[in-house]
């Protein structure tokens, strides 16, 4: 008797059966999420650490100087290295950035347990460490187009940002306690090995490929300026991190000057949106049959939303329990946005085309987070949170009426076109 995909059972009539199953993703998977938990406990240690090293009273300015050297530079490396990388397999590009991690964090233990390891060596490797980031992540979503079928692309994205969402949960408690016990080398030691892991399963779980033909053609920035679609999605999705970016100073702020509560009250709110982000992450798979363009713009005018009772002042569990809401809401929008650059870029061209998609968008929300510390200043925390909040919803409501416009210009084209071929052919 035959069984059709209507009536099988769950496991196997979930999406992400077929993701799970796969005879090479299945491999790489399992190095994904030890690799993405060694990423979590390293946004603990890699701060630590340079408090460690600071003299006193300049450990705020090495703990930025060292987070921001772990992740910008990834942004120059997705533009400089595309003529080399150009035409790569996914799992090269992302085996290699694992190695460049794995190298340069264990190079930092390595250093600081020879006792030689400087403020300025120590900001350096990490930089060299993240050159490649844009890379890997191409490489990742482009691994998904390679070896599944564009119905499957979505799940496959959400399972990536949902082992990274679980990694943000269950990495830093780990790295908390490690750290407790030892110190913060030995958790960017830990981290190096579970890179060097991750590159060791892409090297064994995927055949390599030979560079494809004609790849020095044109470079992703170039491929997204030929594509309005591309180009207005990165408009989008650039706003929309920009504006998420002066969460990140104001939040802190709210709790501590407005609302007059402990620490442990951000770590609830936290918390609450890393819960929600890996809840919105496994419902993502199921949205398959949804438009994504509609569901991209759906989705930013939904975020907002739900961070309108942080500006307006809400009692605290509301307030949690809307930013948790917000989390749910939020995890899917990478991969939506991931698929749509998976079915809109020629297979050829999709790596480097997410390559300088990720360099641009690295630098959204540390740019946003550094325009709203001024902006924190002037006019207030919880004001700020509001003007973000506003200002989401209006660039949902903007690229909802753009999208709409452009859809009936072009009906209006065709049907234009259509008489005018008709009234020719009397």
């Amino acid at each position: 008797m035959n069984t059709d995909a209507g009536t099988r059972r769950f496991p196997r009539s979930s999406p992400y059966w077929p993701v799970l199953t796969h005879p090479r993703l299945g491999r790489v998977l399992p190095g994904l999420v030890v690799s993405a938990i060694g990423d979590g406990m390293s946004t603990v240690a890699i701060g630590w650490l340079a408090l460690q090293l600071a003299p006193p009273g300049q450990g705020g300015t090495w703990v930025a100087l060292a987070v921001t050297a772990y992740l910008l530079p990834g942004a120059a490396g997705g533009v400089l290295f595309g003529r080399f990388l150009r035409g790569r397999s996914g799992a090269q590009l992302a085996g290699w950035n694992a190695t460049l991690r794995a190298t340069a964090l264990a190079a930092v233990a390595l250093v600081y347990a020879a006792g030689h390891l400087t403020l300025g060596v120590y900001v350096t490797l990490l930089a060299i460490s993240s050159l490649l980031n844009a890379w890997g992540s191409a490489g990742r979503y482009t691994l998904i187009a390679e070896l599944l079928p564009t119905e499957h692309h979505l799940p496959a994205n959400a399972v990536l940002t949902t082992i990274g969402e679980f990694a943000t949960i269950v990495g830093p408690p780990l790295a908390g306690l490690l750290i407790a016990w030892t110190d913060a080398a030995v958790v960017i030691l830990v981290d190096a090995a579970t890179f060097a892991v991750l590159a060791l399963t892409y090297r064994l779980a995927v055949p390599q490929a030979k560079r494809a033909e004609g790849s020095r053609e044109s470079g992703g920035l170039a491929v997204i300026r030929r594509d309005r679609k591309l180009l207005g999605l990165l408009a989008l999705s650039f706003g929309f991190f920009v504006l998420f970016g002066p969460t990140y100073a104001a939040l802190p702020v709210h709790v501590a000057d407005d609302l007059h509560a402990p620490a442990t009250v951000l770590g609830w709110y936290y918390t609450a949106f890393g819960v929600g982000a890996v809840i919105g992450g496994i419902v993502t798979g199921y949205l398959r049959r949804w438009s994504l363009w509609p569901a991209t713009i759906g989705i930013v005018l939904a975020f907002g939303v739900t961070m309108l009772p942080l500006g307006l002042g809400a009692p605290l569990p509301v307030a949690v329990l809307c930013f948790g809401l917000g989390g749910a809401v939020w995890a899917p929008y990478l991969s939506v946005y991931m698929a749509l650059f998976q079915r809109s870029t020629p297979a050829d061209r999709l790596a480097s085309a997410l390559a300088a998609n990720g360099a641009i968008l690295m630098l959204a929300v540390p740019l946003g987070t550094v325009l709203g510390g001024p902006v924190v200043t002037a006019i207030g925390a919880q004001p700020t949170l509001l003007a973000c909040a506003i200002g989401t919803v209006v660039l949902g409501v903007v690229a909802a009426v753009t999208v709409a416009v452009g859809r009936r210009r072009r009906r209006s084209g065709a049907t234009g076109h259509g008489v005018t071929g008709r009234a020719s052919s009397r």
